[in-house]
């Protein structure tokens, strides 16, 4: 009897601490459990707080135009666009008189000049938000205005400067240039409906693919171009030949506070 009795102690001992043992490991088990969605849900708050930091903070870049000087000389000045591979490099305005008016006026004190500004027309607004803005600049003065956009004929000089700039008094706007090629003189803002997608879509296959011979276009763009971008046409004209445009044409991609 005593040897039995010390037998079923011994099994009721062992009993007793591999429930003791299991009761540890699950509660260890919990533990860890516990700990590691605490550590989850905090590490996605976390997350969640850097996101918001990072989203909400806007870094500035530079802004060498001074704008305040130049609306001293003239308060229609409301832009500059730089144009690399060219000697692009002008303040952008419009007229509150009439949308011709630079065509024949001077950007610094509106005097009668034949070589004109370069300006947009009141069809756009000043903002860049439009979906298709037309800058407008002569070409034929010598090295001036946007005679050096025909630089852009040369397939080394298209290739080799992929980007322009305008800036704003707020802000540094970077444009692709999807391609530059001859066109026809008609007048774009007027020739098409850029509110109804199906002909915005049109015109953005157009300036990628254009029919003409005397074209340059950049095959890989940093994205691709849909109904939500914003396009900007630079229109010259080409010497000796009135019924033709040399368009350059941008994709905006970049749009950077300045300070």
């Amino acid at each position: 009897m005593s040897t039995t009795n010390e037998n079923n102690k011994k099994k009721n001992g062992v009993k007793v601490i591999i429930l003791l043992v299991a009761i540890v490991l699950i509660a260890v088990g919990t533990a860890m459990t516990v700990k590691y969605f605490y550590d989850r849900i905090n590490a996605e708050n976390e997350a969640s707080k850097i996101t918001q930091i990072t989203t909400t903070q806007e870094t500035t870049v530079e802004n060498p135009i001074d704008f305040a000087s130049l609306k001293e000389t003239n308060d229609e000045i409301y832009a500059w666009i730089t144009v690399p591979g060219t000697k692009v490099d002008y303040p952008i305005l419009q007229s509150t008189v009439s949308d011709d008016f630079y065509l024949k006026h001077s950007a610094t004190d509106k005097k009668y000049s034949a070589s004109g500004a370069v300006y947009t027309q009141s069809l756009n607004t000043t903002s860049f938000n439009d979906r298709v803005t037309v800058i407008y600049g002569h070409n034929g003065y010598g090295d001036t205005f946007f005679t050096t956009l025909h630089n852009f004929e040369d397939a080394q000089t298209f290739d080799e400067n992929e980007y322009f700039y305008i800036y704003t008094p707020n802000s540094k706007l970077t444009y692709q240039i999807v391609s530059a090629f001859k066109y026809d003189d008609r007048h774009i803002l007027n020739s098409f409906n850029f509110q109804s997608n199906n002909t915005f879509e049109e015109f953005i296959a157009m300036i990628q693919n254009p029919t003409s011979t005397n074209k340059n276009v950049r095959e890989n763009l940093d994205k691709e171009i849909t109904v939500n971008d914003k396009i900007v046409v630079l229109s010259t004209c080409i010497t000796g030949q009135k019924n033709n445009r040399y368009l350059v044409c941008g994709v905006l991609i970049s749009n950077e506070k300045t300070n």
